[in-house]
């Protein structure tokens, strides 16, 4: 995708800029001379203990052992579409007292800068250092001033730029402080396996550690966490510190929360198996799969999604749903028939649900009049057959972000705000069983690690992500999410490397993404909190024919080992384990059934 903004006339402008508001004001970098009671105040700026004490966004920065300007280690930056790898610190400083700023740098459009002076914030840059060169800029601290914070980056989409010995040489400030214990810590989404927990940020800390029963659980950067792996109708005490680069708080009061007894919590599905196979049936259209009638459905199938309830119009909402017409599906069943067959899955503890939307169905919902009409149409599907609920595969041109529609804890756009309306209006019509599951593409979801919507200066592609504000604003009520790992391009996963379809490694990286959770477009004032594992399956493709990005049976079970058991994972780390994974989702039944059933077959024989 291509930027809107080149990097060489505005840092050049800014530079500029800096520079004559520094000589107005009589701070002259080279008239900067240091005290003798200066010191190098920058907490390990020759990064001979990794990271430690920096914070890098997006996951963008690691320490290298070549190249180095001095000792055995260096910083390595690497942007990636948004993010220009920004790697910053926060320093104790003096107030009205004058501070110069250097390090070593080397690459391509490399940035050293200081932020938060309570004067004219600094930054200099480099364009190409081939070899090691150091920059140098200084700042004089306001009145008030108590901290600062001095921070290294390269540009968007080019190559890996790196730094070494930086200093920031100044007087010191007062010794910094652990920060204050959190506050305001409740429970959230409670299931039989995870509590959700979130509370008040505070003030200098760099990232929290949750406690179960006074007992280290996890660390996370931001303020709400779910904690997974525990047991059902089990009441567990929960406390959350506060850490810096100076140590942690004292623990905060406890909160208590008890598991239910069984199933999943959040959206309707709590009597799913522990694990559960989802499938996609060719309902309303035959294609070379051939056409599969519910009856004849094995009950390898946990979830059946009828494809599909499509529009009367790109912006109508008023979708339809029927079966295959006879002269394309010879042996299709009656009416009759097919509602009997969706009956006798419910009874024997199956979901049956109507999918809208699917590669050919576009639904943008951009008015509320289409709204209403969604709502109104997709309950008369449910009422009609009996279903338990509703699958949302938009795809397409479906869901895109207006310009400016850049948070996805506050989406503006009318056809994301729509949607979410029109489900919240189904699912309290409905009531707590309702099923509600979405089959988003990578593009729509994990993409947004990189990039979200048009971007801050416009010009990408307004659909990336743009799933997000959808899933976030109703994981309460989500059942189950199973994004595509197919017909996919290649997508960045938190280790910041590409993953390509069609093997476990792709699985593995994507699914990770979901249960870890990631900062969007790599802002981490912006991160897209975890999913609980049993809201996830993984969605692939039953056959070659089925879909681009086929994984064959090996290589679904190396992702699950690695997922569930930690085993298997290849090159790839995890940020976790979880054995209550939800399982696995296939377009489709009716192409399974053409490849000899090998994918239930296979999930079946996994899963026991």
């Amino acid at each position: 995708m291509e930027r809107t903004r080149r990097p060489a006339l505005y840092p050049r402008l800014v530079a500029a800029l800096a520079a004559a508001v520094l000589t107005a004001g009589g701070l002259v970098a080279a008239a900067q001379t240091a005290r003798a009671a200066d010191a190098d105040i920058a907490r390990n700026g020759g990064f001979e203990s990794g990271l430690t004490g920096w914070s890098c966004t997006a996951g963008s920065g690691s320490v290298v052992t070549t190249p180095v300007h001095g000792g055995s280690g260096a910083l390595r930056g690497t942007p990636a579409g948004n993010d220009n790898a920004k790697c910053s610190q926060t320093v104790t400083v003096q107030p009205d007292s004058a501070y110069t700023l250097s390090s070593w740098v080397r690459g391509g459009y490399v940035y050293l800068g200081a932020s938060g002076t309570g004067t004219t914030d600094v930054s200099t840059w480099t364009q190409s250092a081939a070899d090691w060169q150091k920059l140098t800029t200084s700042f004089r601290t306001g009145p008030s001033t108590t901290s600062v914070t001095v921070y290294t980056h390269g540009w968007y989409g080019t190559p890996a730029y790196y730094a070494d010995d930086l200093t920031l040489v100044g007087p010191g400030g007062a010794p910094e402080q652990p920060p204050a214990v959190p506050t305001g810590l409740k429970a959230g989404t409670v299931t039989s396996t995870s509590v959700a927990l979130s509370w008040a940020p505070v003030t200098g800390a760099t990232g929290y550690t949750v406690y179960r029963g006074g007992a280290k659980a996890l660390d996370v950067s931001g303020t709400s966490a779910t904690v997974t792996g525990l047991s059902p109708a089990t009441a567990y005490s929960f406390q959350v510190a506060a850490t810096n680069a100076t140590g942690a708080s004292a623990l905060s009061p406890a909160v208590t929360a008890t598991t239910a007894t069984s199933g999943g919590g959040g959206g309707g599905g709590t009597d799913l198996p522990a694990h559960a196979l989802v499938g996609y049936l060719h309902s309303s259209f035959a294609n070379g799969s051939g056409y599969t009638r519910m009856a004849d459905v094995p009950a390898s199938w946990d979830v059946i999604n009828l494809a599909f309830g499509e529009p009367t119009s790109v912006t109508s909402g008023d979708i339809r749903f029927s079966l295959c017409p006879v002269a394309e599906c010879p042996n299709v069943e009656s009416v009759a028939e097919f509602k009997a067959a969706i009956k006798a899955k419910q009874a024997a503890g199956k979901k049956v649900l109507i999918s809208i939307g699917g590669a050919n169905g576009q639904v943008q919902l951009s008015t509320t009049a289409a709204r209403d009409a969604f709502v109104s149409s997709v309950s008369k599907i449910i009422d009609e057959y009996g279903l338990d609920g509703l699958d949302i595969d938009f795809e397409g041109h479906s869901l895109s972000l207006n310009t400016g529609d850049t948070d996805f804890r506050n989406p503006t756009t009318p056809v994301v705000v729509n949607l979410i309306s029109a489900i919240k209006t189904l699912k309290a019509k409905y009531g707590a069983d309702f099923v509600l599951t979405m089959a988003p593409e990578t593009f729509f979801v994990q993409l947004g690690y990189q990039f979200y919507g048009s971007g801050p200066w416009g010009g990408q592609d307004p659909r990336a992500g743009s799933y997000l504000p959808v899933i976030h604003t109703l994981r309460d009520d989500l059942t189950l999410l199973h994004v595509q790992d197919y017909n996919s391009g290649p997508i960045m996963g938190l280790d910041n490397q590409y993953h390509s379809m069609g093997g476990a490694d792709f699985h593995i990286a994507m699914t990770d993404m979901l249960l870890t959770g990631f900062p969007v477009a790599g802002d981490t004032t912006k991160v897209f909190p975890a999913l609980r594992p049993d809201q996830v399956a993984i969605g692939l493709p039953a056959s070659t024919q089925a879909g681009n990005g086929h994984t064959s049976p090996a290589e679904v079970n190396k992702a699950l080992n690695c997922l569930t058991k930690k085993t298997d994972c290849g090159s790839y780390q995890t940020h976790g384990t979880w054995p209550a994974l939800r399982g696995l989702m296939t377009w489709s039944i009716n192409w399974d059934r053409f490849n000899q059933w090998e994918f239930s077959k296979n999930f079946d024989a996994y899963f026991g």
